[in-house]
């Protein structure tokens, strides 16, 4: 198996709004309005949003519901960037669970819910390269 990551799909209470909050931040997609899966291209990888419990059944799962113990991560090159994305994503109806501010590791996050309670930690790590296709460049070692 090559180490990558292909996709991840969120599972959603109800797809045409978490489908309105990705959008309001500025996520595109070229699903159709009254797909039951809406795919979202995200540099190599791509993000789906699929109703929970259709994404339950399939994935052979027991949804207790709540966190599922997965927090997803959206780098950056600033620590300024990671101030406007949270703005971005509370303007979109996103939770701020933690504002942008320096971290134990040296580097500057901040953490939003999206409103299906899926956590995105904004940040920049001043060790990683972002390149402009959007992957990271990690340093040896």
């Amino acid at each position: 198996m090559e180490q990558r990551l292909s996709l991840v799909t969120l599972g959603v209470s109800d797809l045409g709004s978490a489908r309105a909050f990705y959008e309001a931040l500025g996520w595109t997609t070229r699903a159709a309005p009254d797909d039951d899966v809406v795919f979202f291209q995200a540099g190599g990888m791509v993000v789906a949003l699929w109703g929970r419990d259709q994404l339950a059944e399939d994935s052979a799962v027991e949804d207790p519901g709540g966190w599922g113990g997965v927090t997803l991560a959206y780098n950056v090159r600033s620590p300024a960037e990671v101030d406007a994305v949270m703005a971005e994503a509370e303007a979109a109806g996103a939770r701020i669970g933690r504002p942008g501010g320096e971290t134990f590791w040296g580097g500057y996050s901040g953490l939003f819910v999206d409103p299906d309670g899926h956590p995105w930690e904004v940040a920049h790590n001043p060790r990683w390269t972002i390149r402009d296709d959007g992957s990271i460049e990690l340093p040896a070692g």
